[in-house]
């Protein structure tokens, strides 16, 4: 079967999480993606976290289905390399601080002009322009300027950020489809254009309604923990043999269910509980009603009588829960690559959704640096002796 986006070709130019993650998600439904990574320099991921036998796990979860080659772009014979493969390419993703392709003259101008069709998705802390353009920044500060640290916590605790790469793993999503839009927009008009994403904007856009709220209302979203200010009871809740469980009751319907099987109806007839937002202002009452049922059971027993009574719960997993768990399961969202040469089979999550027609897939994880530079130049039209001039320039 044919996957869908066969046949197009991504230089993935970026280091770290966001613009590699965007041209991991474009590999693993059929792209052809070559990551270029400097000779002496390769991509920081290839080290950040655990490693087995010296090599980065994280790296063979962000490197798949990438075929990699080393480039030094600051060099001649790299900048007229890369201008030859632009030429055939339909995409580059890049994560230089605003002015370094130019600084090499590789910007916009040059590659357009060696590929009119060409998208190139730029993708950086601040975007392209503005005040902060060329300051130095990564998915942290992202996650700091946003808002989404100062709502992350508990009240009167300090901001919380993440454990995990969130800023950079939405902005990578978000590159992903810029991308795809931008190449829609390409089969319509015949030529390529600039992606300008900016890691500071995706995180912003998730974070919901806070713009709007503080433009209309002048409210400015507070810590709340677990709890929501939309909603309650919203928390997580300890059983009886010492896990966790989360309930939410978004909907109306959902929270009267949860009340009935906690066994605290009454509380259905009081005038506040027929809003979200009425119920939130009485969250002490329903935590402690809900929390109460809950201690006095095993976590089996919580999710049992739940899944009865129609109400939303799921217990809280760490990664040894998740692989084993019944739902990923069904759904293949954890998978194997059978023959990693370095590290033999391997479990990592699958590719993002399913396609009933035209499925992606994981043909192999991250490769060695720079495995398949011969190979790639050879693809190109380079002459064995042309390569070895390369190589004897420092540029591969």
């Amino acid at each position: 079967m044919t996957a869908p986006l066969n046949g197009l070709k991504v230089l993935d130019l970026a280091t770290l999480f966001a613009g590699p993650l965007a041209a991991t998600l474009l590999g693993d439904f059929g792209a052809d993606v070559i990551k270029i990574e400097h000779p002496a320099r390769p991509d920081p991921c290839r080290g950040h976290g655990p490693a087995k036998n010296g090599v980065g796990l994280w790296w063979k979860l962000l490197g798949r289905n990438k075929r990699t080659m080393t480039l030094d772009l600051s060099k001649a014979g790299g900048r007229a390399t890369l201008l030859r493969l632009a030429a055939a390419s339909d995409v580059i993703v890049e994560n230089f601080r605003p002015g370094t392709l130019e600084k090499w003259s590789l910007g916009w101008e040059e590659l357009s002009a060696a590929n009119p069709r060409l998208v190139l998705a730029r993708v950086t802390a601040f975007g392209q322009f503005g005040p902060y353009a060329h300051r130095p920044g990564f998915g942290t500060l992202a996650e700091a300027m946003s808002g989404f640290a100062a709502i992350t916590g508990e009240p009167g605790a300090p901001p919380t950020l993440p454990p995990f790469g969130l800023a950079d793993s939405i902005a990578g999503l978000a590159t992903a489809y810029a991308v795809m839009t931008a190449l829609a927009a390409r089969d319509r008009t015949g030529t390529g254009q600039v992606v300008d994403m900016a890691i500071i904007e995706p995180i912003l856009t998730v974070l919901g309604p806070q713009p709007i709220w503080y433009d209309q209302l002048g409210h400015v979203q507070q810590r709340t923990g677990n709890r929501s200010q939309n909603n309650a009871p919203r928390n997580t809740y300890r059983t009886a043999d010492g896990d966790w469980v989360a309930v939410s009751t978004s909907a109306q319907s959902v929270a009267e269910r949860v009340m009935r099987l906690v066994g605290r109806p009454e509380l259905i007839d009081e005038p506040w509980f027929a809003t979200g937002a009425d119920r939130a202002r009485h969250a002490d009452v329903l935590d402690a009603a809900v929390g109460e049922w809950i201690a006095g059971r095993t976590r089996a027993e919580v999710l049992k009588a739940f899944e009865g009574a129609e109400a939303a719960v799921a217990p809280v997993q760490d990664v040894r829960d998740v692989m084993t768990d019944p739902q990923y399961g069904a759904l293949g969202t954890i998978t194997t690559v059978p023959d990693d040469p370095d590290l033999g089979p391997l479990r990592m999550q699958n590719v993002l959704f399913r396609l009933s027609a035209t499925p992606g897939e994981i043909r192999w994880a991250g490769r060695p640096h720079g495995a398949d530079t011969e190979a790639i130049l050879t693809e190109l039209g380079l002459t064995g002796p042309e390569i070895t001039e390369l190589a004897a320039e420092g540029v591969l």
